[in-house]
C-alpha cells in the first residue's frame, strides 16, 4: 500500500524515555513503514509529459537565494548554461546522496545483525534499508535521464565510508550521528525549496516522497541516541564529542557545496567559490542553521561541554 506525500512534516514522538516509550516508538515507526512507504516507479510518474526532464528547462537555474545562484559568475552565464549547471547540481547531490545511503544501508545491516533475537529495532532497521534502497532507485533513475555523468563520492570518501559502515556494529552512537550529518542537512534544504511554487514538478515528487520518509530514519536516529549515549563510558563518550562535530562539519559541506567534479566541468573560477561559500557568512549561518536540531540534539546528550564545545565553533557550526 502506497499514499500520498501530502505533508513534509515529522510526525513522530518528540520525546521517548524508558523502555515502554521506545517499544511504544518502534512499534508505531514499524507501522507506518507498513502504511506510509513509497515505491520509485509505482510512486513517480517518470513518463508522464509534465516530468519530462529537459536540464536546459530554465525551471532548473539555480535561485538568487543559492550562494553560487547569487553570484555575477553564475548570473553572466548563458540562459541554456545556468539551467544545465543547476540541473546537474541537483544529479551531482542526488549521486552522492544514493552512495550516502550506500553506506547507510550496509552499516544498518551492521547494526541489525548484532541484535538479539525479537528485538524491536531489528524490524525497524530492515524497513528503513528498504526504504533507503528506493530512494536511491529514485535518486539513480534522476541521474539518468538528466543524460548528465554525475559523479558521485571521491576516494577518500569511498575509503572513509568502509570504516563508517563498521560503525554500524561496534559503535552504533557514532553511526547514528554519522547519519543525521548526512540527512538532516539535505532535509533541511528539501524542506525549504518544497515552499517554493516554481519547482519542476519531478523534483517536487521527489522531494516529498523523501522528506516523507526521512522523518521516521531522523526519528529513529535522534531517539536511538538520546536512549544510548547516557549509557556511554567516559572513553566512547570523548571519542563521541570529538567525532560528532568532525563528520558533521565534514557531511554538510559534502551535501551543501558543489561537488569537485561540477567545479571542474563548468570551470567555476576558485574566487567565486571563495566568495559564494568559504567566506559567505551567509552560508556559514545556512550551514549551521541546517545543522540545528542535530546541534540541539548533542548539546543536550553533553556534547558541547567544555572542552569539545571549541570544535564545534572552529567549524563554524554553532549559531553567532
Amino acid at each position: 500500500m502506497t499514499t500520498t506525500p501530502t505533508s513534509v512534516t515529522e510526525d513522530t514522538p518528540s520525546e521517548v524515555s524508558g523502555d515502554a516509550a521506545w517499544e511504544s516508538l518502534l512499534a508505531r515507526l514499524n507501522r507506518q513503514s507498513v502504511t506510509k512507504h513509497f515505491d520509485a516507479y509505482a510512486d513517480i510518474a517518470w513518463d508522464d509529459p509534465e516530468m519530462h526532464l529537459d536540464p536546459e528547462d530554465p525551471r532548473w537555474e539555480l535561485s538568487a537565494d543559492d550562494p553560487l545562484g547569487a553570484t555575477d559568475w553564475y548570473r553572466s552565464l548563458p540562459a541554456a548554461t545556468r539551467a544545465r549547471l543547476g540541473c546537474e547540481s541537483v544529479a551531482s547531490k542526488m549521486k552522492a546522496g544514493l552512495e550516502f545511503e550506500s553506506i547507510l544501508k550496509r552499516g544498518l545491516l551492521e547494526f541489525a545483525s548484532a541484535l538479539p533475537n525479537r528485538s524491536a529495532e531489528f524490524r525497524y532497521a530492515y524497513h528503513e534499508v528498504i526504504e533507503e534502497a528506493q530512494h536511491a532507485v529514485m535518486f539513480q533513475e534522476f541521474v539518468n535521464r538528466s543524460g548528465l555523468d554525475a559523479k558521485g563520492l571521491g576516494p577518500l570518501d569511498r575509503l572513509g565510508a568502509r570504516l563508517v559502515i563498521h560503525l554500524g556494529r561496534w559503535f552504533p552512537e557514532l553511526f547514528f550521528v554519522f547519519v543525521l550529518g548526512g540527512e538532516d542537512p539535505i532535509d533541511h534544504v528539501q524542506r525549504q525549496a518544497l515552499r517554493r511554487d516554481d519547482l519542476h514538478p519531478l523534483i517536487e515528487r521527489i522531494m516529498r516522497i523523501h522528506v516523507t520518509e526521512e522523518a521516521r530514519h531522523l526519528s529513529f536516529a535522534r531517539h536511538y541516541l538520546k536512549r544510548n549515549v547516557p549509557g556511554l563510558g567516559p572513553v566512547r563518550s570523548a571519542v563521541l564529542a570529538v567525532g560528532a562535530p568532525t563528520i558533521l562539519a565534514g557531511m554538510a559541506q559534502l551535501m551543501l557545496k558543489p561537488s569537485p567534479q561540477l567545479v571542474a566541468r563548468y570551470e567555476i573560477p576558485s574566487e567565486v567559490i571563495t566568495a559564494a561559500y568559504t567566506d559567505n557568512p551567509d552560508h556559514r549561518t545556512a550551514t549551521a542553521e541546517s545543522l540545528r536540531k542535530v546541534r540541539s540534539l548533542c548539546e543536550e546528550l553533553g556534547l558541547l561541554r567544555r572542552p569539545f564545545g571549541r570544535l564545534w565553533r572552529s567549524f563554524g557550526l554553532t549559531a553567532t
